[in-house]
């Protein structure tokens, strides 16, 4: 197959001009949201969330979080420091201190 427009031949294009390529991602889901997403979780499996936060934050260990409904794979979506900062700075905000 031959075509002049846009110098393909075959199955080969011009390697003279720049393709684009465009991958869909998936909107960001902000920490906040994952938090509250995660700490529901939880409380349905019947764990005690803020212990179960806690203790993964603190060391790393995913296993801390329920695989159920992708809570695991979520909460690891975002950097540890990150959940420590969301929920200082709303700790922060609901205690008035700014």
């Amino acid at each position: 197959m031959m075509k002049a427009n846009n110098k393909e031949v075959g199955n080969v294009q011009d390697l003279g001009n720049t393709q684009y390529f465009k991958v869909e991602t998936e909107p960001a889901t902000s920490v906040r949201v994952i938090l509250e997403t995660v700490f529901e979780v939880m409380k349905e499996k019947g764990y005690n969330p803020v212990n179960q936060i806690v203790g993964y934050i603190m060391s790393g260990d995913p296993t801390y979080i329920t695989s159920y409904k992708n809570a695991r794979s979520l909460i690891m979506k975002v950097e540890r420091d990150e959940l420590v900062e969301e929920l200082l700075e709303n700790y922060i905000k609901n205690n008035h201190w700014e």
